[in-house]
């Protein structure tokens, strides 16, 4: 793509992100909070929630079939942009627990379908410089850190009953953001044949999808409970939503530092650190819950448990599947981790913190993220 680079396209890059993160700043923290407020039982929202994950299964997959087969992945961004603010509408609208099953199940599906195509279109542009891709992510953090600021200070002042309203002008922004990058001209990159199902049965290809899933259904209870549980301790939404922008913020050092971490250790190490310091996180939120100390340490561990795993997991996916399996193997890993992963985790989430509350559910996360170590202390391997 001779027309991307990240020296081109660094600041239309990373305004995307920004806006795109700002959208999960608004729904990640808060939707469960809304949910409640229209009088769902944690059983229902961890189903809705769990629903909006559940797409991420199968909407990357087919975005990344058509975008590979037309190599236009903006073009498949600004559609899926474009559907998913369509279907957020129904939020302004419906408060039964069908009809918003139904706005959740569409506005999910298109919105899952954009990220992983932009994630292949950015990774393109970069190049030889993808270890720069936590420079230009690191937006992505900056602007849902301050989605959540900015909607936490207004669910404080007025009502939580404003997010849809909110939902659909950042979703209208970023649908305009995307016309801002366009689709290069398509590159046959020659020598790379390898077929897609061939990849995914490689031993370290299988088991980062397997570990990516287990960490994802991890964070399950955090995000569908954490706000919640707060609340409950009676923490209020300003102190609530700093500490969801200081887990950010710890993100951002992480993805601001990456490149040097890449230069400096493995990125299998830096895997393995990341779940290890998952686990010590889980445990923290699980039991200390109500000392504001152990929540900011623990809001910083959010660098290990996200940021540091995500950077590298990506990483790898990059090198894993290359050319015409680029898209599916961004589809794929989205898949595997944030859909299945976080579909999963949701749904046990509302079980296990109505069977044991915080202490159960995190203690299972806990457990979860300690499989992932094993398997990836012995199956994953850097790339050759």
């Amino acid at each position: 793509m001779k027309d991307c680079s990240y020296q081109t396209a660094y600041k239309r890059l990373s305004l995307h992100y920004f806006l795109y993160f700002a959208v999960l700043g608004t729904t990640i923290p808060y939707m469960g909070l809304y949910l409640q407020s229209l009088s769902f039982s944690a059983i229902e929202i961890g189903q809705l929630l769990g629903i909006m994950m559940f797409t991420k299964v199968i909407a990357p997959n087919i975005w990344g079939w058509l975008a590979d087969k037309s190599g236009r992945s903006i073009f498949w961004v600004r559609l899926a942009t474009a559907m998913a603010a369509l279907a957020a509408m129904g939020l302004l609208f419906f408060e039964s627990y069908w009809a918003v099953f139904l706005t959740l199940l569409i506005f999910s599906f298109f919105w899952h379908s954009s990220l992983p195509q932009f994630e292949s279109y950015t990774f393109k542009c970069l190049g030889d410089d993808k270890h720069r891709y936590g420079q230009i992510r690191l937006w992505g953090s900056i602007g849902f850190i301050v989605a959540v600021v900015a909607i936490g200070w207004q669910i404080e002042l007025f009502s939580v009953a404003w997010l849809p309203v909110d939902l659909l002008f950042i979703l209208l922004v970023v649908w305009g953001s995307s016309f801002l990058v366009k689709d290069g001209k398509r590159i046959h990159e020659e020598g790379i044949g390898h077929d897609f199902i061939t990849i995914l049965k490689r031993p370290e290809v299988a088991s980062l999808l397997i570990v990516s899933f287990l960490v994802q259904l991890s964070h399950g209870v955090y995000y569908a409970f954490y706000t919640i549980q707060l609340s409950a301790l009676g923490y209020d939404k300003t102190t609530i939503s700093l500490l969801w922008a200081l887990g950010v913020l710890a993100e951002i050092g992480v993805f601001f530092w990456m490149s040097q971490l890449f230069r400096n250790y493995t990125v299998r190490f830096l895997i393995l650190l990341s779940i290890v310091l998952t686990v010590l996180r889980w445990l923290l939120i699980g039991s200390l819950a109500d000392s504001v100390f152990w929540m900011l340490f623990a809001q910083l561990l959010h660098a290990a448990s996200f940021g540091l795993f995500h950077a590298s997991a990506i990483y790898l996916i990059d090198s894993y599947f290359k050319g015409k399996n680029h898209g599916k193997g961004q589809a794929i890993f989205a898949a595997s981790s944030h859909g299945l992963g976080g579909a999963l985790g949701m749904l046990l989430a509302g079980y296990s913190w109505t069977a044991g509350g915080a202490s159960l559910a995190y203690g299972l996360s806990a457990i979860m993220v300690l499989v992932a170590f094993f398997i990836a202390l012995k199956w994953i391997k850097e790339p050759l």
